[in-house]
């Protein structure tokens, strides 16, 4: 949750920025693609620091560094200088989610991995719908830097609470029942903490790996544009205000946190019965990433601008569905090797959002806001026909 309440902060406060400072739609673009392409580059780095050395104390200074370096925007003179503090904060945040999969690695069962992701990842959408409003409420009393000095202080207490509560293996813990232990162990296996070479080749060389990516990549699209521009967009071509602008902001990104409890539930539901594992993570995801399509077109061409917020509740919603289904994917055939596998998933996927980002002030600017919703159905029905070919059932290694 901490983790997109920060990085939704920037994208809430960026019409005030914009005033500020006087950018235009290309340089804010720039300055919220600095994030994701280092949000890209790092996600196998991140993944491997988890795999190496543990998600105990990988996450711990991992959550440190991307505070510090998203509340040190206020700091900021220029849009250089803005695009480099962001590339830094990206490079932080990105070994979070490869590194919270390998933390669920030797504690989830195949049957709980897709709730396990999918509530996880529900945790960060509700970070990232309820920060709009609060940004909104902020920088109308206080200023927009207000906001950036109080939302990244929550990860140094988690960072705390984490080191000294979390630990690698459920026989380390001592909230850990005997019973409990033995029905973890059954399941996985009564493994030491791996911390030794990923077999990168094996990974690298995995067909199934770059399917998965390639779905990612197209999820990953649709993504960046509701976290980073669609606040933009409610602003600026549907002619809400600063305050509505962040009340219909957080209900889009809420109906994706309905979306993210739902996919991954399904999908180990059906897991249980005649479908198996492979299909039941299929079945959930192409249904999400096709009828996200539909209702994403019908956002961009409604004529009412609620009842185009209404269809983006919708479409996010869609699209979320498939989220626990590809996090729960990495742990299925990836194993104590999870990190880098996520790692490897999530930097193509956010490769997807800094395309999306980068590439829509120049999309608005020459053929208009519409031109990015198509974009985004045309990529959601190509990540359908990616899913047809992931088998969650076929370990990588």
């Amino acid at each position: 949750m901490i983790t997109y309440m920060d990085r939704v902060v920037i994208s809430s406060a960026a019409p005030s920025i914009r005033r500020e400072y006087g950018f235009d739609i290309v340089t804010m673009t720039g300055i919220l693609a600095a994030f994701r392409l280092a949000y890209s580059l790092f996600q196998i780095p991140g993944g491997w620091l988890g795999d190496r050395f543990g998600p105990r104390r990988a996450l711990t200074g991992i959550v440190i560094w991307w505070s510090l370096c998203c509340s040190s925007i206020i700091g900021m003179w220029s849009a250089g200088s803005m695009r480099i503090c962001q590339f830094l904060f990206g490079m932080g945040e990105a070994g979070a989610f490869p590194t919270a999969t390998r933390s669920l690695s030797r504690w989830m069962l195949p049957g709980e991995r897709g709730f396990a992701q999918g509530i996880t990842h529900a945790g960060s959408r509700l970070g990232g719908a309820i920060t709009p409003v609060m940004v909104s409420w902020v920088i109308v009393h206080f200023g927009w830097r207000a906001a950036f000095l109080t939302l990244p202080s929550l990860g140094f207490v988690w960072a705390i609470v984490w080191f000294f509560y979390y630990r690698d293996l459920p026989s380390e813990h001592k909230g850990v029942n005997a019973a409990e232990l033995k029905l973890i162990e059954a399941g996985l296996g009564a493994k030491k903490m791996t911390r030794g070479a990923v077999p990168w080749k094996k990974i690298l060389s995995s067909s199934q790996m770059w399917i998965l990516s390639g779905a990612y990549f197209c999820y990953g699209y649709a993504l960046a544009f509701y976290l980073d521009l669609f606040p933009t967009y409610l602003n600026s071509s549907r002619g809400f205000s600063i305050a509505k602008m962040g009340v219909f902001a957080s209900l889009t990104l809420l109906a994706g946190v309905v979306g993210d409890l739902a996919g991954g539930s399904i999908s180990d539901i059906l897991s249980r019965t005649k479908l198996g594992l492979a299909w039941a993570r299929r079945v959930v995801a192409i249904t999400g990433f096709l009828l996200g399509a539909v209702a994403v077109l019908a956002a961009c061409y409604a004529p009412d601008p609620v009842q185009s917020v209404w269809f983006s509740c919708a479409s996010l919603f869609f699209f979320e569905l498939t989220v626990g289904v590809s996090w729960a994917i990495p742990l299925d055939i990836g194993g104590d090797y999870a990190g880098s596998v996520s790692g490897v998933m999530n930097s193509l996927g956010n490769f997807g959002g800094f395309v999306s980002t980068s590439s829509a002030g120049y999309l608005v600017k020459y053929f208009g806001w519409n031109s990015i919703f198509v974009a985004i159905a045309g990529l959601a029905v190509l990540g359908a026909i990616l899913y047809l070919k992931i088998d969650a059932g076929r370990r990588i290694a």
